[in-house]
């Protein structure tokens, strides 16, 4: 199949990752980039639709659940993802506010690296937003 003939389906994964995230983060334009040079999409397209269904089939909606994984992600130190997914957080409705909760509920989880991770990645946000928290309830120190 040609790389012409592949380009709706590779958009359709990209799609995926704007509707949880808000962008295709960088890496997954790479993984993309691989899948399509060596015959490997449909492992990117049945990655997608597994992340899609646990993403936004699930109990938790996604509000909750892109603060799980905000959540573990700074307990995991994974400091690249998890400002993936603070982000996502904000895009799916979260408040800063609602971080800060997460980045204080690690501190008692996982310590303070952590906590210092969590409070960072907001810090970063709020500069982003020219210091203004979207949701008016954090103001800045």
């Amino acid at each position: 199949m040609t790389n012409d003939a592949l380009a709706p389906r590779t958009e359709a994964v990209r799609d995926r990752y704007r509707a949880t995230l808000g962008a295709v983060p960088g890496g997954v334009e790479e993984r993309l980039c691989l899948a399509r040079e060596f015959g490997r999409l449909p492992t990117e397209e049945t990655l997608a639709a597994l992340r899609h269904i646990v993403l936004t089939d699930n109990p938790l909606g996604a509000r909750v659940q892109q603060l799980v994984h905000f959540g573990q992600l700074l307990s995991l130190g994974r400091d690249h993802p998890a400002r993936l997914h603070a982000r996502g957080a904000l895009h799916a409705g979260a408040a800063v506010a609602d971080l800060i909760g997460v980045a204080e509920t690690a501190l008692i989880t996982s310590g303070v690296p952590a906590y210092a991770l969590g409070t960072e990645i907001v810090a970063e946000l709020l500069a982003d937003d020219g210091g203004r928290p979207s949701d008016g309830a954090v103001g800045r120190a």
